[in-house]
This record gives structure tokens, sequence and C-alpha cells, in this order.
């Protein structure tokens, strides 16, 4: 069966009733205990390291051991958030062993990974925290303004608002991505490739979720968008968070009623076909497959592989 989700894997308490305490931060902050995780422009920071083979940075197959986030004390960082007047630090929440963990830029001489191919090499729970991690950086980053009045806004309950001076608050959003696997229920499946990928690189049809559209409708639309096909019988699978920089992949299923598949929308160069036959052969790695999957830190990879798996 398909392995987990990579990004899905998060598991701190993420103290969501205590984060208006004023003494919340104060008490994890005195803990000798209190660790950070890093982010920075260039990626984060983990316990070993990440070597690419090639030229794809999404080319590692997460066989080899498993990495840890690296987890440092808070002495000489600056912590994100706290750059703000009188902000508060973005405080993550707890782990099991209830060690608090915050957000800290990285420093100049830090030897930081590419978080997509570190995901493929980091156990599931530290994927998700750095997922985690980038996602928000990346929110306090984009809203250091307010959106209705332009004053600068301030961290505020443990980095999980952020406020103007005219109590204007805006708090994190996510993104919302359907990813479909097209099925014409005679064994095969609808893939498209975009001209940026490397060669032979196909992958299941993708795109936001508009206002006021539900997910069916969203993944109707899509299909139709970018592959000219009309599909019904949509099935929800699984949910992926997707740091690049803020989305929820929501993958899901459905079935080709009619239409002759051809591109529709440009961002796509192809769109085809393909059987239980080719994609089974290109999973097992065969060298006449002419077909690259999806990495297996997608959960575009994950759709096939279960469809595969029956």
């Amino acid at each position: 069966m398909p392995a987990p989700i990579p990004f899905a894997g998060g598991s701190l308490d993420r103290l969501g009733e205590r984060r208006s305490e004023a003494a919340l931060v104060a008490e994890t902050l005195a803990d000798p205990r209190t660790r950070a995780v890093v982010v920075g422009d260039r990626g984060v920071l983990v316990d070993g390291p990440v070597e690419l083979t090639g030229p794809d940075p999404w080319a590692l197959s997460g066989d080899g051991p498993q990495l840890r986030a690296a987890l440092v004390p808070l002495d000489g960082r600056t912590l994100v958030g706290a750059a703000d007047d009188d902000g508060a630090p973005l405080l993550l929440g707890v782990d099991a062993e209830g060690t608090a963990i915050y957000v800290a830029e990285a420093l100049e001489d830090d030897e930081l990974a590419d978080l997509r191919a570190a995901a493929a090499v980091l156990a599931p729970e530290h994927s998700g925290l750095l997922a985690y991690a980038s996602t928000m950086r990346h929110w306090h980053r984009a809203h250091r303004f307010c959106g209705q009045c332009g004053q600068p806004n301030v961290s505020g309950d443990a980095g999980h608002v952020r406020r103007c001076p005219e109590s204007h608050e805006v708090h994190p959003r996510t993104d919302p991505v359907v990813i479909m696997l097209v099925t014409d229920g005679r064994d095969r499946v609808l893939l498209g490739r975009q001209p940026a990928w490397p060669p032979d690189r196909w992958s299941s049809l993708a795109g936001f979720v508009e206002p006021g559209e539900s997910l069916e409708t969203a993944v109707a639309r899509e299909v139709a968008e970018e592959a000219g096909v009309l599909v019904g019988n949509v099935r929800y699978v699984a949910t992926q968070p997707w740091p690049f920089p803020a989305s929820l992949m929501i993958g899901c299923e459905a079935e080709y009623l009619s239409g002759d598949a051809h591109v529709v929308d440009t961002e796509l160069e192809a769109v085809r076909w393909f059987t239980r036959e080719e994609i089974a052969a290109a999973s097992a790695g065969e060298a006449d497959a002419a077909l690259l999957l999806p990495p297996s830190i997608a959960i575009a990879r994950h759709l096939l592989d279960r469809w595969l798996a029956g």
C-alpha cells in the first residue's frame, strides 16, 4: 500500500487554547529544554546531509535512513515574530516530551537543506514539523502590514495572529488545491505534463479551489479547463499540507464521463491516457518505461500507488 504522505505527519500539541495567555511565551522561553527549528530562504536545518543524485530536486527515494529536523537552543537566534516591535515569537507547540518548539531564522553559516529534497528522507513527523514551521514563517513575512489600513502588524497570541494599531487582525490561512486522478473504468488514468518538468514526467491534474466552489465542482471544472473532458463521481482520498508556500493539496479520484482528452490550459504541454501496465512498469523502475512518475513526496504519487494497489 502507499507510504505515509510527506508533510502530513505533524504531531505537536499546538496549545490552541493557551495561545492568548500572556504567560505562555514567558514560561516556555524560560524553560532550558525549549528548542527551535531553523528555517531560512535557502531551506531548513536537518540533522544530516541531504545529497541530490542529479539535477532534479525531487529525485530522492526515501529508502535510506530517516533524518530529523535539527532542534537548536534559542541562544543567539532570532525567533520568527520577535523581530516586530514587542512582537510575540512564534511558538509551534510542545512535543510528546513536553518540549516547547519555536521557529528561528537561519544564520549565515547554517547548512540548510532544500525542503522538497529533504522531505523524502525525513521522518514523517519531522517533515510535518518543518512544513508547519516553513508555512508559518512565510505567513509572518507576507503579512507585515495591515491589508485594511496599511499600518505595521505585530505578532501576537504566541505568533498565531498579527494585529495593527487599529486592532485589525489577520490569522494564518492556507490555499486549498484539488489534485485528482481521473480514471476511465478500463484500467487507464489521465495525466498531464508541464513544460518545465524533467523529460517524460507526468502527473495528476490539479488546480486551486475558487471562491464559492465545492471540492466536487472544482475537480470537474479543473479537469474540463485543463484536459477538455467531463468527469463525475468525485471521491475524496487524502490531503497533504504543501508548504510551497502555503497550500493544502486535496487528493481526489474522479471518473471519466465524456470528451476527447486534449490540452486546453496553456500551462500544460500535453495530456494523455496511460494504462495500468504503463504505470506499473514506471513504478517498478523498468528501464524501457518511457514515463517518469511524480516523486515520492507528492500526493500525486500517493494517488497513483493507491490506484495500482487496487
